[in-house]
């Protein structure tokens, strides 16, 4: 399985960006997508989590301003960010995860997004 993560990029404060995750190969339901950032200087955390069943779950400060969605026949998942800030820049990763059998752990290449104040 291989993620493709695209639509970062360089925005002004307020701006929004939406991010989008594609998966190629076999993935199956019961798994869970994610959204990941990182940045520099700081470890890796989470963003947003959605389920095979459309359960989604947000930090704190993803919480009203980022929407994830996935599209389960197509293998994609998107992250709507509104209202980015300049403490919203980072690399992002999407995530797949199935603690299930068949088990996997499947990590996208990154999508780096820029926000000036």
């Amino acid at each position: 399985v291989q993620l493709q993560a695209s639509g970062g990029g360089l925005v002004q404060a307020g701006e929004s960006l939406e991010l989008t995750c594609a998966a190629s190969g076999g993935v199956f339901s019961g798994d869970v997508w994610g959204w990941y950032r990182q940045a520099p200087g700081k470890q890796r955390e989470m963003v947003a989590t959605v389920s095979s069943g459309g359960l989604t779950r947000y930090e704190e400060f993803a919480e009203g301003r980022f929407t994830i969605t996935r599209n389960n026949a197509k293998n994609t998942m998107l992250l709507q960010m509104n209202d980015l800030k300049p403490e919203d820049t980072a690399t992002y990763y999407c995530r797949t995860r199935r603690v299930y059998s068949p088990r996997y752990d499947y990590w996208g290449q990154g999508t780096q997004v820029t926000v000036s104040s």
